[in-house]
Formats: C-alpha cells, structure tokens, sequence
C-alpha cells in the first residue's frame, strides 16, 4: 500500500568509548564541526547501517536486495535488471530498468540512486527518504589512545625487531556523545519508486535496531535512544518541518557538568505547540 502521509522524525543515538564515524581524510578521527567542537556522523554512515540491518533481516527475500553494498560493482547490479526484462543494453529501457531497481533494491527505492552509467543505464531515482548529518548535542572530546599488537606482519619487521615482535598503532574515541539526526519522508517520491507502508515499517525497524547488528571495537557502545515521528494528516503535510524538529528539545541537566549517559540529559516534545493534523509516535 502507498504512503498516504508525510512524515518527519528525529532520532537520538549514543556512542560510549567509541569512534561512531571516522573521517578517512582526518586519520579516522571522529568527525567534529571544528567551530563548535560537536560531534558529527554523516548521513551516509546511518544509511549504511539501515541497509546492512535490511539485507541481514530480509535476507533472501525478493524485493529487499541491496544495492550499494560493500565492494559491489554497481554496472553488474544494474546488469540484473537488463537480463530479468531481457532487455537490450541501450539508453532506450532506461526507464523501464528503473522501475525494475526500484521493485527489487530496498535502498535504491527508499533512499534513491544515481544508475546513469554508460553500460546499464538504469536512470536517476530520487527517494523519499532523506536524513540530515547527525550531531552531537554537547561538545565531545576525542581521546587518542596508544595500543600495541603483540605480533608483527612479516619475517623481515621480526628481524628488525630483534624478536620483540610488537607492533604499536593508535585509536581515538569519543567518551561520550548523543546525537541527534532529523530525518524526512516524502510520500510523493513514494509514489514514484513504490516505497510502501511495509517498507515504512522496516526502516522505522531498522533505525532502532540497526546499531545491534553491526558491533566493532571501533565504535564502543553504540544504541539508537529515541526515535520520534511525526505523521501528517495529509500527504502534502500539515506543518512545516522545522516547526516540528523545533518542538523537540534535547538538553544536559542542569546539575551536570559533564554527560556520560543518555540519564544525562532530558528530552521533551512539546506537543502543545504542535499543529493540528500532527501526531506524535515515540518508538
């Protein structure tokens, strides 16, 4: 069944003596906004996790393949579409490949896909779920820590070594952080990639279980701690989006100095203010 109904939300998840989203560019240190020192975590990483937690929940079950997972070779994925319609390899089924992609790739109709390559051409897909870069809501601090591996990759760094065989590297983690990411759902790019309320009710599923699939070292503890929608009465919406990510407030209590848990801090939805037409669902 299609959407009959914008919804926006927000969610709220928390990383203890982790790093949640290292930036390759910055030796993996946690991302942070240099000018405010708070936390980031980009909307690609939160997508991953949604389709790592689909592809692990639905596995085998058509219509909830994946699209962009790892070290996928994205023409061989569109390739799929072409051989299932026993289509010519031309622009000309473009169209038709993409109604494909869209009915057998969750991520490609939830969050959309750039597919216009040469060979394949699946066309673009503009999905109806988008998410905003998560933020931490206090400053964090990045702690670095020095480790040692007791054992070296080859012969020649043991020798070098005289037998010492120990290998030393670093990691950096967050002490504590909660973020907060807002996110949007557009019934009428739903419409057009055939994102239905079943797919609807896995990604609220996935967002609040998705961190309990995909563990490391690196990232400490990580859960989801609140996931807020907000569902319209009507398909074009009933209050701008901002009006409601504005009824949510997030802060440290008053009495502590410095967060080290979700305890830490209170969050409130004033639904009073909320415009009529609006629901609230805490999940």
């Amino acid at each position: 069944m299609s959407l009959e109904n914008r919804y926006e939300f927000v969610l709220l998840f928390d990383v203890k003596d982790g790093n949640p989203n290292g930036d390759p560019d910055a030796g993996n240190l946690p991302r942070v906004d240099p000018e405010t020192s708070q936390g980031l975590v980009t909307d690609v990483c939160l997508k991953r996790k949604v389709r790592n937690y689909v592809d692990v929940s639905r596995a085998e079950e058509p219509g909830f393949d994946i699209y962009v997972r790892e070290k996928a070779v994205l023409t061989l994925q569109q390739k799929k579409a072409y051989e299932a319609l026993d289509l010519e390899n031309k622009p000309a089924h473009a169209s038709e490949a993409k109604a494909w992609m869209c009915q057998n790739f969750f991520d490609v109709r939830a969050f959309g896909a750039v597919m216009s390559l040469k060979e394949y051409n699946c066309g673009q897909v503009r999905g109806p779920v988008q998410m905003t870069f998560a933020r931490s809501i206090d400053q964090v601090l990045t702690a670095e820590h020095s480790i040692t591996r007791m054992a070296v990759a080859t012969e020649k760094e043991a020798a070098d070594q005289s037998g010492d065989n120990r290998t030393m590297g670093r990691k950096f983690t967050i002490p504590y952080g909660l973020y907060r990411e807002n996110g949007f759902i557009n019934p009428f790019f739903a419409d057009q990639t055939g994102f239905s309320n079943a797919d609807l009710d896995i990604l609220w599923d996935a967002l609040v279980k998705m961190f309990d699939i995909d563990r490391s070292a690196a990232r400490g503890m990580m859960a989801t701690r609140k996931l807020i929608v907000f569902k319209h009465a009507s398909k074009l919406g009933n209050a701008p989006a901002h009006v409601l990510f504005d009824a949510v407030n997030v802060v440290r209590k008053s009495d502590v100095a410095v967060a080290r848990s979700f305890d830490d801090y209170i969050v409130t939805i004033d639904s009073d203010s909320l415009p009529e037409g609006v629901e609230v669902i805490e999940m």
